[in-house]
Protein backbone atom coordinates (compact mmCIF):
# COMPACT_ATOMS: atom_id res chain seq x y z
CA UNK A 1 0.00 0.00 0.00
CA UNK A 2 1.54 3.63 -0.96
CA UNK A 3 2.35 5.96 1.97
CA UNK A 4 0.15 9.07 1.66
CA UNK A 5 2.05 12.62 0.62
CA UNK A 6 3.11 14.21 3.71
CA UNK A 7 5.69 16.66 1.55
CA UNK A 8 5.88 18.49 -1.53
CA UNK A 9 9.34 19.21 -2.87
CA UNK A 10 9.42 21.66 -5.93
CA UNK A 11 11.72 21.85 -8.35
CA UNK A 12 12.22 26.17 -8.56
CA UNK A 13 13.06 26.43 -12.72
CA UNK A 14 10.39 25.52 -15.18
CA UNK A 15 8.26 24.75 -11.73
CA UNK A 16 7.17 27.75 -9.84
CA UNK A 17 9.29 30.36 -12.16
CA UNK A 18 9.35 30.62 -16.04
CA UNK A 19 13.16 30.87 -16.27
CA UNK A 20 13.85 27.85 -18.51
CA UNK A 21 12.80 29.94 -21.82
CA UNK A 22 14.74 32.61 -21.27
CA UNK A 23 17.90 30.25 -20.62
CA UNK A 24 16.99 28.22 -23.60
CA UNK A 25 17.05 31.23 -25.55
CA UNK A 26 20.06 32.82 -24.27
CA UNK A 27 21.97 29.27 -24.42
CA UNK A 28 20.80 29.27 -28.00
CA UNK A 29 22.67 32.84 -28.73
CA UNK A 30 25.98 31.68 -26.76
CA UNK A 31 26.23 28.53 -28.59
CA UNK A 32 25.91 29.89 -32.00
CA UNK A 33 28.64 32.79 -30.54
CA UNK A 34 31.11 30.77 -29.10
CA UNK A 35 31.38 27.88 -31.49
CA UNK A 36 29.08 25.19 -30.19
CA UNK A 37 25.69 25.76 -32.51
CA UNK A 38 22.79 23.95 -30.90
CA UNK A 39 18.74 23.66 -31.72
CA UNK A 40 16.59 23.93 -28.71
CA UNK A 41 15.51 20.18 -28.24
CA UNK A 42 19.46 19.59 -28.22
CA UNK A 43 19.70 22.30 -25.28
CA UNK A 44 16.83 21.23 -23.59
CA UNK A 45 18.05 17.84 -23.68
CA UNK A 46 21.92 18.33 -22.26
CA UNK A 47 21.36 21.46 -20.44
CA UNK A 48 17.96 21.60 -18.40
CA UNK A 49 17.26 20.31 -14.92
CA UNK A 50 21.42 20.02 -14.70
CA UNK A 51 24.09 21.93 -12.16
CA UNK A 52 25.97 25.32 -13.19
CA UNK A 53 28.78 22.67 -12.65
CA UNK A 54 27.30 19.68 -14.92
CA UNK A 55 26.97 22.44 -17.48
CA UNK A 56 29.90 23.84 -17.51
CA UNK A 57 31.13 20.63 -17.62
CA UNK A 58 29.77 19.94 -20.64
CA UNK A 59 30.51 23.25 -22.74
CA UNK A 60 34.45 22.69 -20.80
CA UNK A 61 35.01 19.39 -22.76
CA UNK A 62 33.86 20.79 -25.91
CA UNK A 63 35.41 23.73 -26.46
CA UNK A 64 37.79 24.76 -23.39
CA UNK A 65 37.85 26.03 -19.86
CA UNK A 66 38.44 29.42 -21.31
CA UNK A 67 35.36 28.99 -23.64
CA UNK A 68 33.15 27.44 -20.68
CA UNK A 69 34.47 30.89 -18.39
CA UNK A 70 33.45 32.89 -20.99
CA UNK A 71 29.96 31.53 -21.55
CA UNK A 72 29.00 31.02 -17.91
CA UNK A 73 29.63 34.80 -17.40
CA UNK A 74 27.74 36.40 -20.39
CA UNK A 75 25.24 33.82 -19.77
CA UNK A 76 24.44 34.78 -15.70
CA UNK A 77 24.46 38.78 -16.76
CA UNK A 78 21.99 38.45 -19.67
CA UNK A 79 20.17 35.81 -17.71
CA UNK A 80 19.74 38.51 -14.44
CA UNK A 81 18.81 41.00 -16.81
CA UNK A 82 15.86 39.26 -18.24
CA UNK A 83 15.10 37.94 -15.71
CA UNK A 84 14.76 41.12 -14.37
CA UNK A 85 13.05 42.51 -17.35
CA UNK A 86 10.34 39.40 -17.83
CA UNK A 87 10.54 36.98 -15.65
CA UNK A 88 6.95 35.57 -14.69
CA UNK A 89 5.98 33.35 -12.16
CA UNK A 90 4.79 29.50 -13.67
CA UNK A 91 0.76 30.20 -14.74
CA UNK A 92 -0.78 28.71 -11.78
CA UNK A 93 1.42 28.10 -9.43
CA UNK A 94 0.34 31.02 -7.24
CA UNK A 95 -3.11 29.31 -6.61
CA UNK A 96 -1.35 25.79 -5.84
CA UNK A 97 0.36 27.47 -3.45
CA UNK A 98 -2.26 29.15 -1.54
CA UNK A 99 -4.88 25.69 -1.96
CA UNK A 100 -1.96 23.31 -0.84
CA UNK A 101 -2.27 21.52 2.72
CA UNK A 102 0.91 19.82 2.87
CA UNK A 103 4.02 20.98 3.80
CA UNK A 104 6.10 21.80 0.91
CA UNK A 105 10.06 22.92 0.00
CA UNK A 106 11.88 24.19 -2.89
CA UNK A 107 15.26 21.64 -3.95
CA UNK A 108 16.98 22.90 -6.82
CA UNK A 109 19.77 22.72 -9.50
CA UNK A 110 19.90 26.57 -9.42
CA UNK A 111 22.11 28.30 -6.33
CA UNK A 112 20.37 30.41 -3.43
CA UNK A 113 21.97 33.63 -4.92
CA UNK A 114 19.59 32.73 -8.13
CA UNK A 115 16.92 31.88 -6.53
CA UNK A 116 16.61 34.98 -4.20
CA UNK A 117 17.05 36.23 -7.54
CA UNK A 118 14.14 34.92 -9.18
CA UNK A 119 11.56 33.97 -6.52
CA UNK A 120 12.14 37.75 -5.57
CA UNK A 121 11.11 39.25 -8.80
CA UNK A 122 8.52 36.81 -9.28
CA UNK A 123 7.05 37.62 -5.54
CA UNK A 124 7.25 33.62 -4.29
CA UNK A 125 10.00 34.42 -1.95
CA UNK A 126 7.92 34.98 1.21
CA UNK A 127 6.23 31.59 0.56
CA UNK A 128 9.11 29.46 1.12
CA UNK A 129 11.22 31.52 3.73
CA UNK A 130 13.72 29.40 4.83
CA UNK A 131 12.67 26.35 3.24
CA UNK A 132 14.68 26.39 0.27
CA UNK A 133 17.79 23.69 -0.37
CA UNK A 134 20.37 23.90 -3.60
CA UNK A 135 22.01 21.37 -4.99
CA UNK A 136 25.54 23.51 -3.59
CA UNK A 137 24.39 22.09 -0.58
CA UNK A 138 25.53 18.39 -1.80
CA UNK A 139 27.89 16.15 -3.19
CA UNK A 140 26.08 15.74 -6.47
CA UNK A 141 23.04 16.70 -8.16
CA UNK A 142 20.72 15.64 -10.17
CA UNK A 143 20.17 12.93 -11.70
CA UNK A 144 21.98 11.82 -8.44
CA UNK A 145 19.13 11.55 -5.26
CA UNK A 146 21.51 13.44 -2.97
CA UNK A 147 19.36 16.94 -3.21
CA UNK A 148 15.91 15.50 -2.65
CA UNK A 149 17.30 13.30 0.39
CA UNK A 150 18.96 16.32 1.82
CA UNK A 151 16.37 18.31 1.44
CA UNK A 152 13.59 15.76 2.67
CA UNK A 153 15.86 14.66 5.92
CA UNK A 154 16.06 18.45 6.59
CA UNK A 155 12.40 18.99 6.61
CA UNK A 156 11.94 16.02 8.87
CA UNK A 157 10.20 13.37 6.37
CA UNK A 158 11.44 10.04 5.09
CA UNK A 159 11.27 9.51 1.20
CA UNK A 160 8.67 7.33 0.81
CA UNK A 161 6.31 10.16 1.83
CA UNK A 162 7.52 12.65 -0.17
CA UNK A 163 6.44 13.87 -3.80
CA UNK A 164 8.81 16.13 -6.17
CA UNK A 165 7.08 18.67 -8.84
CA UNK A 166 9.75 18.49 -11.76
CA UNK A 167 10.02 19.72 -14.92
CA UNK A 168 13.22 17.96 -16.36
CA UNK A 169 14.24 14.36 -17.61
CA UNK A 170 17.15 14.60 -14.76
CA UNK A 171 14.64 15.47 -11.66
CA UNK A 172 12.50 13.09 -12.12
CA UNK A 173 15.25 10.32 -12.15
CA UNK A 174 16.53 11.91 -9.15
CA UNK A 175 13.05 11.45 -7.22
CA UNK A 176 13.05 7.72 -8.93
CA UNK A 177 16.27 7.54 -6.96
CA UNK A 178 15.87 8.75 -3.86
CA UNK A 179 12.98 6.80 -3.50
CA UNK A 180 10.00 9.34 -4.20
CA UNK A 181 6.89 9.79 -5.94
CA UNK A 182 7.66 12.17 -8.56
CA UNK A 183 5.00 14.99 -10.65
CA UNK A 184 6.61 15.41 -13.64
CA UNK A 185 5.49 19.03 -15.64
CA UNK A 186 5.62 18.78 -19.31
CA UNK A 187 3.69 22.62 -19.41
CA UNK A 188 7.09 23.78 -20.07
CA UNK A 189 9.73 22.96 -22.28
CA UNK A 190 10.36 18.82 -21.58
CA UNK A 191 8.30 16.52 -24.36
CA UNK A 192 6.35 14.04 -22.11
CA UNK A 193 7.72 10.95 -23.11
CA UNK A 194 10.88 12.44 -21.74
CA UNK A 195 9.04 12.39 -17.96
CA UNK A 196 7.00 9.25 -18.20
CA UNK A 197 8.55 6.37 -15.83
CA UNK A 198 7.74 4.51 -12.65
CA UNK A 199 6.36 6.49 -10.08
CA UNK A 200 5.98 9.24 -12.09
CA UNK A 201 2.56 10.86 -12.79
CA UNK A 202 3.20 13.14 -15.94
CA UNK A 203 0.99 16.72 -16.40
CA UNK A 204 0.40 19.99 -18.46
CA UNK A 205 -1.47 22.16 -16.65
CA UNK A 206 0.26 23.20 -12.76
CA UNK A 207 -3.75 24.18 -11.68
CA UNK A 208 -4.20 20.09 -12.08
CA UNK A 209 -1.35 19.35 -9.43
CA UNK A 210 -3.65 19.29 -6.08
CA UNK A 211 -5.64 16.61 -7.43
CA UNK A 212 -3.19 14.40 -8.47
CA UNK A 213 -1.24 14.94 -5.07
CA UNK A 214 -4.27 13.93 -3.25
CA UNK A 215 -4.84 11.11 -5.73
CA UNK A 216 -1.29 10.20 -4.20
Amino acid sequence: MTSPIELVIFDCDGVLVDTERLALRINVELGAELGWPMDEREIVDRFLGRSNASVNGQIAERLGAEAADTWEKRYVARLNEAVDRELTEVPGISEVLDGLDLPYCIASSGSHEKMRRTLGVTGLAPRFTDRIFSTTEVARGKPAPDLFLHAAATMGFAPEVCAVVEDSQYGVAAARAAGMRSFGFAGGLTPAEWLAGPQTVVFDEMRALPALLAAG
